[in-house]
């Protein structure tokens, strides 16, 4: 989810509900600690120099447990943050902490704001050795064409 669509979600809701993949929800009286932008330089296993850029968003959970965060309060934060850091219109990355500090994409099911696990993957594979992924073929689906194949002896084998 960009910055933008966020945006415009939060003009239209009454609060704010953060939700994991799993269907937990994250605890109401959360804050959000920090809006700002990651920028991430590095080369990758095949040699390439990359550049990836977000938009962060970091959930904390305090032990004010009559905290509750408003859309539009939201909104200020996002407002100032573009204003004061210069934000740009990026994919938003939510880090929140669950048994330990997580990165998750962020998606909108019509009620709640969803974190969407996120997975590592390796980003040159054709350059690193790992194998393309083999055709699964059932032996059903082969045809029994004899003049393709040796036949006993027949001296091919």
């Amino acid at each position: 989810m960009k910055l933008s669509e966020i945006k415009e979600i939060l003009s239209t809701l009454d609060n704010v509900e953060f939700q994991l993949e799993n269907g937990a929800f994250v605890p109401e009286h959360f804050h959000v600690t920090e809006v700002g932008t990651v920028t991430k330089h590095f080369i990758d296993c095949g040699g390439v120099i990359r550049h990836e850029k977000v938009v962060n968003f970091q959930l904390w959970n305090a032990n004010d447990f009559e905290h509750r965060l408003k859309p539009g309060k939201l909104l200020n934060i996002i407002k100032l943050s573009e204003e004061k850091l210069g934000i740009e219109d990026g994919e938003i990355e939510v880090e929140y902490q669950n048994t330990t500090i997580g990165k998750y994409d962020l998606e909108f099911n019509g009620r709640t704001f969803v974190l969407k696990n996120k997975t590592t993957a390796c980003l040159a594979q054709d350059a690193c050795g790992i194998p393309a992924e083999k055709q699964k073929v059932s032996l059903s689906e082969l045809s029994s064409n004899k003049t393709s194949c040796c036949t006993p002896n027949s001296g091919c084998c």
